[in-house]
């Protein structure tokens, strides 16, 4: 929709975002300088385009208002406002650009949680949640192929329900853990094997997506954070094949390489380190490459 504004008008909003711009002249940091002018370049400009009436302002600051009242620390609706917007994958994408052949970094979520269990290798970070066991393995390099040891991996999923472990109300820790790659860089650990599930909905940014037609779900997936010294830390995930989401994902993070093959396995088959498995389970191996820190 074209609008159509007089000259004097025109010249009135003008002024208006040149003050305003002037406002930030006395900052002494350039950088905030920049973010700020730039900011309330884009946002007069977002106004004017559509000019945005009082009414829908109100709405605006009352939908923000929300968000912020339904955040807490096991809850970020910012979080989950910047990811189904894409900003949050488009921010990724400016600050992990492209080296060699390192591993692609997707979302980092709302759910990560500091100080997660630790596991050995071979460990389990199912603990009480539900699901399908599901054994994964891979290891980590760097960009010249020599093998990372001693990498801290960061592991976190959802349960069968789709829900996290901070989104059940018994103060659970499950489906979440780190452990450490061993000498020639490799890692495996038991977690459960990922399922659809929809983002919050019941919050502001549910009612948005329902009110202008997009689904809450997101694809199957296993988050991943790796990190080692000398090297730039990677948050990813893994994504199941075959998932009928992968080209739906709310939150626009499914990623071509990382869409890893997951392989049902009949019960009582043999797992890789013994364990007997009465029910069927699954595999799936993941090979991580992280760029030089820096990069």
């Amino acid at each position: 929709m074209t609008y159509t504004v007089s000259a004097e008008q025109e010249r009135r909003e003008a002024d208006l975002v040149e003050r305003v711009v002037r406002s930030f002249d006395g900052c002494s940091d350039p950088r905030l300088k920049q973010l700020m002018t730039s900011l309330v370049h884009h946002l007069h400009a977002f106004a004017r385009e559509v000019r945005l009436s009082e009414e829908e302002w109100t709405k605006g600051i009352e939908f923000l208002t929300a968000a912020g009242h339904i955040t807490d620390d096991k809850r970020q609706e910012f979080i989950l406002l910047s990811d189904v917007l894409g900003l949050s994958m488009q921010t990724i994408g400016i600050n992990n650009e492209a080296y060699g052949d390192a591993t692609e970094a997707t979302v980092f979520g709302p759910f990560f949680v500091e100080n997660s269990p630790e596991i050995p290798l071979g460990g389990s970070i199912s603990g009480v949640a539900s699901g399908e066991p599901c054994w994964v393995e891979g290891t980590v390099s760097d960009s010249e192929g020599q093998p990372v040891a001693g990498a801290r991996i960061e592991v976190w999923e959802a349960d069968e329900e789709g829900l996290y472990d901070v989104q059940h109300d018994d103060g659970r820790t499950a489906a979440r853990g780190h452990l450490f790659s061993d000498a020639e860089g490799r890692y495996s650990f038991w977690g459960v094997t990922p399922t659809p599930y929809p983002i919050p909905s019941d919050g502001p940014v549910g009612k948005m997506l329902a009110a202008v037609g997009r689904s809450p779900m997101r694809a199957s997936h296993l988050h991943f954070m790796v990190s080692a010294e000398g090297q730039r830390t990677l948050v990813t995930h893994i994504f199941v094949s075959g998932d009928e989401l992968l080209d739906a994902d709310t939150v626009f993070g499914v990623k071509e390489s990382l869409v890893k093959k997951f392989e049902r396995q009949a019960p009582g088959s043999p797992t890789p380190d013994g364990r007997v498995v009465d029910d069927s389970w699954s595999r799936v191996s993941f090979d991580i490459v992280l760029a030089p820190a820096g990069s």
